[in-house]
C-alpha cells in the first residue's frame, strides 16, 4: 500500500473513532481481524510497526451473535507536526467508539 493511500485509510478511522493516538502510538479497535491487517498494511508503509493485537472484548450482536473486539497496537513516530496527529487533532477522539466512557 502506498504511503498517500495509508494516510487517507487511517483519516477515515480516526473520523470513525476506531483509531486514537496516544504519543508515538496507536490504537485501533474493530470487530474484524481483516480491519486488523490493513491496519498493519498502514502502519508498516508509514514506517512503523505493529506492536501486539488483543482480543479484549465480545460483544453482542443482536440476540444470539457474538463478535470479537480487538485491539491493535502500533509504534508510529509522529511528531507533532505530522499531518496524521494533526488530522487526529482535529476530527479525532480521546476514546474509540467501543470505549464505555465514550458513551457519556
Amino acid at each position: 500500500m502506498l504511503p498517500p493511500q495509508a494516510c487517507k485509510k487511517m483519516q477515515s478511522w480516526i473520523r470513525s473513532r476506531h483509531l486514537i493516538c496516544a504519543g508515538n502510538f496507536l490504537v485501533l479497535e474493530t470487530l474484524g481481524y481483516s480491519t486488523v491487517e490493513r491496519f498493519s498494511e498502514c502502519v508498516s508503509s508509514l514506517g512503523g510497526a505493529l506492536i501486539n493485537v488483543d482480543p479484549i472484548d465480545k460483544i453482542w450482536m443482536g440476540n444470539h451473535r457474538q463478535v470479537i473486539l480487538y485491539r491493535a497496537k502500533a509504534s508510529l513516530n509522529t511528531p507533532q507536526q505530522h499531518a496524521l496527529k494533526q488530522y487526529w487533532i482535529k476530527y479525532g477522539s480521546l476514546y474509540t467508539r467501543f470505549d464505555e466512557r465514550s458513551i457519556y
